[in-house]
């Protein structure tokens, strides 16, 4: 999966569990897909940004990817040479997980609890249980999987994915309709410029 496909769904995904979590806040209607794009979206989306910042969940959709695909592809290009190491790992994860619980009990901030959700959904949809080498990292050792050395290949084979593989394209065609629905009601809100400065809705 790509940057819409993880950006997006893992939206969807908070937008949904926000729904059932809080649904006695909301109207009382079925949980249809008709119902996440027509007049309830704005409520949805309220909600959502009433419990956690959403600008840290698309964060921590990314999260892995922001720090692995530089340090494994460009700084350790010539030793590791991967885009999944260190933030591809359960325990990058417990590293979120523990001190964000830590930090709910105490001073009732969810920040890193939000992080770890975006991450933990970034693990799943990349299919990291297919790589345990790295994803229990270091249970099975302390070094990675080599990738391809060669950056050139490594992005010729990532399109190709993209053009070919109906689990990535499709997820990204997913995550590009969550996002767009996402930002047009943004812009109908006239919330955009504070979203961006407060992650207000």
């Amino acid at each position: 999966m790509l940057l819409l496909g993880h950006i997006g769904i893992t939206l969807g995904s908070a937008i949904v569990v926000d729904a059932v979590l809080n649904r006695n806040q909301l109207r009382k209607e079925p949980l249809s897909p008709t119902t996440f794009v027509n007049k309830n979206m704005e409520a949805r989306l309220k909600s959502l940004a009433q419990h956690i910042d959403i600008r840290v969940l698309l964060i921590g959709s990314l999260l892995p990817d922001i720090i692995d695909k530089p340090l494994g592809q460009i700084i350790f290009h010539n030793t590791i040479s991967s885009g999944r190491i260190f933030c591809h790992t359960v325990l990058l994860l417990l590293l979120i997980i523990i001190p964000g619980i830590y930090m709910y009990i105490k001073c009732k901030r969810n920040l890193l609890l939000v992080l770890s959700f975006g991450t933990f959904t970034h693990l799943i949809f990349d299919k990291m249980w297919l790589a345990p080498h790295t994803l229990f990292w270091p249970l099975y050792g302390w070094s990675f999987p080599r990738g391809d050395s060669n950056i050139l290949i490594f992005f010729k084979g990532m399109l190709m994915e993209l053009l070919s593989s109906p689990s990535t394209y499709l997820s990204e065609i997913i995550g590009a309709i969550v996002v767009l629905i996402f930002t047009w009601r943004l812009v109908k809100l006239r919330s955009l410029n504070r979203f961006i400065r407060k992650g207000c809705v």
